[in-house]
């Protein structure tokens, strides 16, 4: 199989699995702002937790300007215990209020401009042109890092350098779905630790499996 294949092989295997990343996306793809903030929430957190964090903020508050009139600590326990949660939630009001300014209202869909605002990285803008504006991006969190590498589809020692491998292994039209489809195998099946090998049905393409690497 090719690189397609394998990355169609994956979805088929992970799909009745119904990995935590699938509530997570369908969730936060309502509106690019729920986007973005569920994106910004989710870094270092289990989609689970981001997912009910997520419900909580947006139940209050779901737009920049209601989200704006929130106070920090207000912020910071509705979005608790999603890591790392009162620097994230010291961002959120500033997005808030930058998106809610005048002349200001429309979320940013280049990665240029998302990584200008508080607190976004280059993983977190990437997965918004993603799942926000359906735009070719590469995410590469932890998961497509691992799995990219177990695959033998990437070396690099660094996201950027994953990611970067990955846009010259694929076309830019199967981009956005390269994180989904990883981040649910690696939630499932292809772990960090003991990962389920033998339910695996690509082992055969398989550098950890074959001991190439570790």
């Amino acid at each position: 199989m090719d690189k397609l294949e394998i990355l169609e092989k994956i979805k088929q295997m992970v799909k009745p699995l119904n990995p935590p990343v699938y509530a997570f996306e369908s969730s936060a793809r309502r509106t690019p702002f729920r986007v973005l903030i569920s994106v910004l929430l989710s870094s270092r957190t289990k989609d689970p937790v981001t997912h009910q964090a997520a419900e909580r903020l947006f139940s209050t508050a779901d737009n920049p300007g209601q989200m704006a009139q929130l106070e920090e600590n207000q912020i910071a326990g509705l979005i608790f215990p999603v890591g790392f949660y009162k620097q994230k939630a010291k961002h959120i009001k500033k997005i808030a209020e930058i998106l809610s300014n005048p002349g200001s209202e429309t979320i940013p869909d280049t990665f240029a401009e998302l990584t200008a605002l508080p607190g976004v990285g280059r993983k977190t803008a990437n997965l918004v042109l993603a799942l926000a504006f359906n735009k070719p991006a590469i995410a590469v969190d932890t998961h497509v890092f691992r799995i990219s590498k177990r695959l033998g589809w990437a070396k690099g020692n660094k996201p950027e350098n994953v990611e970067q491998e990955l846009m010259e292994a694929f076309p830019a039209k199967y981009w956005t779905r390269i994180n989904q489809t990883l981040v649910g195998f690696g939630q499932s099946l292809c772990k960090p630790i003991h990962p389920l090998c033998p339910r695996c049905e690509i082992t055969d393409y398989c550098l950890y499996f074959k001991g190439a690497i570790f």
